[in-house]
C-alpha cells in the first residue's frame, strides 16, 4: 500500500523536529508543502523531490500528495508546528476518501501553544483553549462567541492568528471581549517566531495587550485570574499544594 505521512515539522528549525518527523522525511521520495515549510527543511533533506503550493491552494496540495503516492511514491505532506492543530491532516483524510489504496500516518510536531508557552514560562498548566482569530474560513460572529465564553470560563487563552495586512484591528477587538470578563491586569504574553532566528518575547497586562500591535508570526497568550508573572516569567498555577 502506498503511504504518506503527514508531518508537522515544529517551528521549523531542525533541532525541534521530532525525531519521528526526521525518520519520516528521510523515508519520504517526495516532500510537498506550502512553500515557507518546504524552504525551512529544504537544506537538510536535499536529496528529496519538493514540491509546493501557495497559500489558499491547500486542496491542490492535497491532492498533487495522493497523486504522487498512487504513483509509487513514498510522500510526506509537511505542516508548520502539528498537522493536526489548524494543519493539513483533517483535509488530507477527507480528501483520502478518494484514494483508499493510500495509507496516512500522522507525525505531530511541537506546535505554537507549546513552543510559545515554554519561552513565555509556564502560561499553560491549567485548562487553557486555542482560537485562531482569522475569519478566512471561521465567521467572526462565532469567533467573538468563543472568546466571549472562554474568558466566561476563566480559560487561560492562546490566540493564534492574531493578526494581520488586512486585519490589523483584530487583537485589539479580540482583547475588549475578553476584558468583559476578565481583568485589565491579567497576565499575558507575546512571542514572535517561535523556534526561528529574531525569537522574541514579552509578558504584559491585557490592558497592555489591547493597544499592543502583532504580525501573523506573533503568538499570544492571555493568562487566566491566577496567571502570575514571576520574574518575568508567566506561570499558571494548576493548584498543587506545597510547603
Amino acid at each position: 500500500m502506498s503511504k504518506i505521512y503527514v508531518v508537522g515539522i515544529g517551528p521549523g528549525d531542525y533541532e525541534q523536529m521530532t525525531g519521528r518527523a526526521v525518520r519520516a522525511l528521510k523515508e519520504s521520495d517526495v516532500i510537498i508543502g506550502y512553500t515557507v515549510y518546504v524552504d525551512l527543511v529544504k537544506a537538510y533533506f536535499s536529496e528529496k523531490e519538493f514540491l509546493t503550493t501557495p497559500m489558499k491552494k491547500e486542496v491542490d496540495r492535497c491532492i498533487l500528495a495522493f497523486e504522487k503516492a498512487e504513483a509509487g511514491k513514498t510522500v510526506s505532506m509537511i505542516c508548520s508546528g502539528d498537522a493536526g492543530v489548524y494543519g493539513m491532516a483533517g483535509l488530507m483524510y477527507e480528501i483520502g476518501e478518494k484514494y483508499p489504496d493510500v495509507e496516512l500516518e500522522v507525525i505531530p510536531g511541537v506546535t505554537a501553544a507549546t513552543g510559545g508557552a515554554a519561552v513565555l514560562g509556564a502560561p499553560l498548566i491549567h485548562d487553557f483553549c486555542l482560537i485562531s482569530l482569522s475569519d478566512l474560513l471561521t465567521p467572526w460572529e462565532k469567533i467573538e462567541k468563543r472568546l466571549s465564553c472562554a474568558a466566561q470560563a476563566d480559560f487561560a487563552v492562546c490566540l493564534y492568528n492574531p493578526s494581520s495586512k488586512k486585519r490589523k484591528d483584530y487583537l485589539k477587538k479580540a482583547c475588549q471581549i475578553l476584558l468583559e470578563y476578565k481583568a485589565e491586569d491579567t497576565v499575558c504574553g507575546l512571542v514572535s517566531n517561535i523556534g526561528r532566528e529574531g525569537e522574541t518575547s514579552r509578558v504584559l497586562t491585557l490592558k497592555e495587550l489591547k493597544d499592543t500591535e502583532v504580525d501573523m508570526f506573533t503568538t499570544v497568550f492571555v493568562g487566566n485570574s491566577q496567571t502570575r508573572n514571576i520574574g518575568g516569567k508567566m506561570v499558571t498555577p494548576r493548584g498543587y499544594r506545597y510547603e
